[in-house]
């Protein structure tokens, strides 16, 4: 059979190649961005990022070299463009600086997608009321182990003292050698300042405990909303909606950052041999562990059993980090 002819012929311009596109190279040069200034996020909303650069807030937005690299609070940024602060101003976020910690969360157990909280704090403070709403130590539990595994010290803030006897609590964490402050209505918070001089603390805790209350104590002009607690589920609603780095009054290099009340916080990510490098005592007692030993209750010949048998641990502390090691494996909520 005769091939039919194509509907184009020699004749026609059609028949060519048409021009494809980026037909022009490619350069390997960057630019260098040497006018580039100093900054650090304080905010994100929907793509664009408050910046403080030399003392002034400014506006930016991610510049496209740096593709699909996320961009949080806390995160040292360099930046260039209008860097003025100025109504309409707006400049581009170009480098990230290396992080010297992240805080990460899962929203759930199975949900392999890590969500950066905040980069580059050393300190993690878990807000909880020691009643109205009543204290959740699961979820005390799951923020002192993503502390742990961040690299953050913690800090237990005890509030609403007037309402409840905080040893109730406090008895849970005294072995694990965690540090607390307690606070309640219209008390002196200088023992709390003073933890939090020349850090970067993350405020971390559920809805209702007196987180934003106690921020806007530490920061007079924060202004963050308050919230109340339901009387009849006994729960909080969310009144701070994103993260945001305040710089604490009176202090050099002091930052505290108020996070979004939370219901869950996932630990997938948390890996049982990094947990507990945070116990460096208990760390060495494992270092005849079987392989593949998790340290849990139900681990044979675990180095920590042997501890406690022969007298050299304290049985509670490994019962705490124990329990502290199951809360990867609990319920989220």
């Amino acid at each position: 059979m005769a091939r039919s002819p194509g509907r184009y012929t020699e004749q026609d311009v059609e028949h060519y190649d048409r021009p494809r596109r980026r037909t022009r190279p490619r350069t390997k040069e960057r630019p260098s961005y040497d006018d580039a200034v100093d900054g650090v996020v304080v905010t994100v909303d929907r793509g664009r990022f408050t910046v403080i650069v030399e003392a002034r807030e400014i506006w930016a937005v991610k510049a496209r070299p740096l593709g699909r690299k996320g961009v949080v609070v806390g995160d040292r940024v360099r930046v260039v463009g209008d860097v003025s602060g100025v109504d309409g101003a707006l400049a581009r976020i170009v480098e990230v600086r290396p992080r010297t910690t992240v805080l990460r969360r899962t929203a759930d157990d199975d949900d392999p997608v890590e969500r950066v909280i905040v980069a580059n704090a050393d300190q993690m403070v878990v807000v909880t009321a020691l009643a109205d709403p009543e204290p959740r130590p699961r979820l005390i539990d799951r923020a002192l182990v993503a502390a742990y595994d961040a690299g953050m010290a913690p800090l237990l803030c005890l509030t609403k003292a007037d309402l409840a006897d905080p040893e109730t609590l406090l008895v849970t964490y005294r072995s694990l050698g965690v540090p607390w402050v307690v606070t309640r209505k219209g008390g002196d918070l200088a023992e709390l300042r003073e933890r939090l001089q020349g850090r970067t603390s993350v405020l971390l805790g559920h809805s209702g405990v007196g987180k934003s209350t106690l921020v806007n104590a530490l920061v007079p002009d924060a202004d963050r909303e308050v919230g109340h607690v339901n009387a009849v589920t006994g729960r909080g609603r969310h009144t701070s909606t994103s993260a945001y780095l305040l710089a604490l009054p009176g202090s050099d290099d002091g930052w505290i950052v108020d996070t979004p009340g939370i219901r869950s916080f996932g630990l997938a990510h948390v890996e049982p041999e990094h947990l507990i490098e945070a116990f460096p005592d208990l760390d060495e007692m494992t270092e005849d562990c079987p392989r593949g030993c998790t340290h849990g209750d139900d681990e044979p010949e675990c180095g920590l059993d042997v501890a406690v048998a022969a007298g050299e641990a304290d049985p509670e502390r490994v019962a705490s980090f124990r329990r502290l090691l199951a809360a990867r494996s609990e319920p989220a909520y």
